[in-house]
């Protein structure tokens, strides 16, 4: 089975193609491009030892002469220095403007991917292969690309869509569990922002996807892409309406930053932070108490956390300033006023320490 929906964007619209036993066709998707014959697959130690011969045997029987090269898991994969490294690589075999830079992985290998992507030759063509929940249903749709720096995360990037998303559902089965959960902070993100009746529908069904069902998996995938690819048409580089994406992200990388981003995945690092997105937004009287306690109690139910830990609150408050949606000096930050709809509003930094303390002191 397999769904398959747009992202329209003009010239650079793209598909995006949802479904079990698309690995095994992934040559064959990369037909109409028009691609070069040679393709760098950048991918990582475990993604490339479950998937990696199936991903080159598909290549190879479709024309294309593949160059794999492993990252290291983890954010630290993230950096100036690693994709260096991979510019050495492609530019040692003669890299042309044609040959595409093919992300088979997580979030990580994602954006560190793309980055290389947009940047090698001016711009190669880039195809997206999420593994994970998060990168399926976020991270490789809307062409947002990046490394991190020492001050903090994604502040090294650009706008760069890819050539063609291609997410197998199959790649979920072999997630360890805190990855499948930890993609579900997101999965949520789009109800809180979007869509009132996704969320209830993952309030109805969210055992079920965790449980790996695949009808329903394949249900929040397609939805979860829809909702972004339509406000990533209608605001491609983030000048506007795009910035709703950001729900739980402000305190959520503050978060990751003070914690060295070893302590949280992305996704639980963002629950947390739609949890402190929201009570500032009851405390401004945006949002309704009885919402707050659905939005927690979904968290919950995901085995996401909502709390704070021990922090060193100087690095969290240093992270919040170098927000890339700080404008003037002044703070920008998502706030629900009810599920399905939110707002981008100025919010003062203690406000955001206020909310946060308050979530540690409830432990």
């Amino acid at each position: 089975m397999a769904g398959q929906l747009q992202v329209e964007l003009g010239e650079r619209s793209y598909p995006i193609h949802c479904g079990s036993g698309l690995l095994e066709q992934l040559g064959e998707l990369l037909g109409p491009l028009d691609l070069g014959r040679r393709c760098l697959v950048v991918t990582n130690p475990v993604v490339a030892s479950l998937y990696g011969p199936k991903v080159k045997e598909s290549l190879e029987k479709a024309g294309f002469i593949s160059l794999f090269e492993e990252v290291p898991d983890g954010e630290e994969a993230k950096s100036l220095g690693a994709a260096a490294e991979l510019y050495d690589l492609a530019l040692g075999v003669g890299w042309e403007r044609r040959c595409p830079v093919i992300a088979l992985g997580g979030g990580v290998v994602g954006d560190l991917a793309g980055f290389v992507a947009a940047t090698l030759l001016r711009g190669v063509p880039f195809i997206q292969v999420p593994t994970t929940l998060l990168a399926q249903v976020d991270s490789s749709v809307g062409g947002k690309v990046a490394v991190n720096h020492p001050r903090g995360k994604n502040l090294i990037g650009a706008f760069y869509q890819p050539r063609l998303v291609v997410a197998d559902l199959d790649t979920l089965r072999t997630l360890p569990e805190r990855e499948t959960r930890a993609g579900m902070a997101e999965v949520i993100k789009y109800g809180v922002i979007f869509d009132a009746g996704f969320f209830s529908y993952l309030e109805e069904h969210l055992e079920e996807a965790l449980a790996g069902d695949t009808k329903v998996l394949e249900e929040i995938v397609l939805r979860s892409c829809r909702i972004k690819a339509e406000i990533v048409a209608w605001d491609e580089e983030e000048r506007g309406l795009r910035a709703v994406l950001n729900f739980g992200h402000t305190a959520g990388h503050a978060l990751e930053a003070a914690t060295g981003f070893k302590r949280y995945r992305h996704g639980e690092a963002v629950g947390v932070g739609m949890v402190v997105a929201s009570r500032l937004a009851v405390a401004r009287g945006l949002f309704a108490e009885a919402s707050l306690e659905r939005l927690e109690g979904l968290l919950v139910r995901a085995g996401l956390p909502t709390r704070m830990p021990p922090l060193d609150w100087e690095a969290f408050a240093a992270a919040l300033i170098r927000d890339k949606k700080v404008r003037h000096g002044k703070l920008r930050m998502v706030l629900p006023v009810e599920l399905g709809r939110v707002t981008l509003a100025e919010v003062e930094e203690e406000e955001v320490l206020e909310a946060a303390r308050r979530l540690q002191a409830r432990e």
